[in-house]
């Protein structure tokens, strides 16, 4: 017992109070902008947080899990390989075929748009197959399960959150079709907020292979960012919009395909809608950046430096990402990580800090950084979610278009929940 008490007291010893101070910030917060401050879920909250930290204790602290996880990371190579074999067989050696001259420039043969985003269709096909053969279904259910069980929420409500965190914002949607019209507002402003704090299955291996220069297990990390921000989308949205949510699965989900040549057929159809949409969002965001930092390059400079509006992020979020627990010597870095994710997407964000030169941020801090910007919570998600739910329920637009304005808010708060989470813990 004695030896118990003086683990526990070493644990506690090594935990980080400034990031403990942004969790109560971000619940604080969340509390403040509720619609019914007395209706607190305290149950919600405590399990919530929880099982944020045993997921991330268990996953990064338990060397057989961590040893399982990280293996995942081999997923990553297979994938990669695999996608290349396709865009080398078709664009030849801009997809990453050998090249029919002597390269004297290795780094300019990295072309994004035919040797990096392809994986998007790849792994959305792959996704499509794994739900028709069930394996992915089953899982999703698993989850659905657990959330029902510890967070109180109805079925429908888990299965549509755990869908989100494997297909994306509107594919969890689809998922949950057959209930869309009976969920209540507290029902549907989970599904929006868990939709704005997790990415999709369909980009974590995009992710990981952006950020494997700075964090060569990102593919377990994005995992772990995705299941932990599951759970702080929960808690916000339940602070902020208090009610009931406990409408139960009776109906069949409307994903299905008849073959398993017409679910690689409808998954590479929406992978490439959604590899073109990523192309031209690419184009048009560096251009604004650019264009913004060109307007802003004729005002005075400041601290000996010219204003651009990277600058400009980081003062904004410095404080928003030290409450995280980044050191304040880093803040300004990392809050115009944050900005760039929020005002434009995490894509960006990631490209931007796998950009970044050698100790610009320590290892906790990239970690934090990482998890905290694990999500889809930015203004162009805003549009394909209010998009998506008026082609499934048009009759609920004037309901469903202020409360996804508010899952920005609430999204952005939960993946914050995680990164402070991450910084509280001994994980690095």
């Amino acid at each position: 017992m004695a030896h118990y008490f003086e683990y526990l007291i070493g644990f506690f010893g090594q935990l980080h109070p400034q990031s403990l101070l942004g969790i109560g910030a971000i619940l604080l917060l969340a509390w403040l902008v509720s619609e019914n401050r007395r209706a607190f879920p305290f149950r919600t909250v405590i399990v919530g947080l929880a099982m944020q930290m045993a997921l991330a204790l268990v996953l990064l602290k338990v060397q057989v899990a961590r040893d399982g996880l990280f293996a995942l990371n081999g997923v990553v190579t297979a994938l990669t390989d695999a996608t290349r074999a396709g865009t080398s067989f078709v664009f030849g050696f801009i997809g990453g075929g050998a090249a029919p001259f002597q390269i004297t420039n290795p780094s300019g043969m990295v072309n994004f748009a035919f040797g990096v985003l392809p994986l998007i269709i790849v792994i959305s096909a792959l996704s499509a197959l794994l739900w028709h053969w069930r394996i992915l279904a089953i899982v999703v259910k698993a989850i659905a399960f657990v959330l029902k069980r510890l967070l109180g929420i109805g079925g429908a409500v888990g299965l549509g959150g755990a869908a989100t965190v494997f297909l994306g914002n509107v594919e969890g949607l689809l998922v949950v079709r057959p209930y869309l019209a009976k969920f209540n507002r507290a029902e549907l402003f989970v599904m929006f907020t868990v939709g704005m704090s997790v990415v999709a299955g369909t980009v974590f291996v995009l992710y990981a292979t952006i950020l494997h220069p700075v964090l060569p297990t990102a593919l377990g990390h994005i995992l772990i960012a995705s299941f932990m921000s599951l759970f702080g989308a929960i808690i916000v949205a339940r602070i902020m919009i208090p009610g009931n949510a406990a409408t139960d699965t009776v109906a069949e989900s409307e994903m299905k395909y008849r073959s398993s040549m017409d679910a690689v057929s409808h998954g590479t159809e929406v992978g490439l809608k959604i590899y073109w949409q990523i192309i031209a969002m690419l184009i048009v965001v560096v251009a604004l950046v650019a264009l913004a930092n060109t307007i802003l390059a004729h005002a005075p400079q400041l601290w000996g430096a010219p204003v651009t509006l990277q600058r400009v992020f980081g003062w904004l979020f410095a404080p928003v990402v030290w409450l995280y627990g980044v050191p304040w010597n880093e803040a300004g870095t990392a809050g115009s990580l944050l900005g760039t994710k929020t005002i434009l997407n995490e894509l960006i964000a990631y490209i931007d800090l796998a950009a970044l030169p050698a100790g610009t941020l320590d290892p906790r801090a990239t970690l934090i950084m990482v998890y905290a910007m694990c999500g889809f919570a930015n203004f162009s998600s805003v549009g394909i979610v209010i998009a998506g739910m008026s082609a499934l329920e048009p009759g609920r637009r004037d309901v469903v278009v202020p409360l996804v304005m508010r899952s920005l808010l609430a999204g952005t708060m939960a993946s914050g929940l995680t990164g402070s989470m991450i910084g509280l813990l001994p994980v690095t």
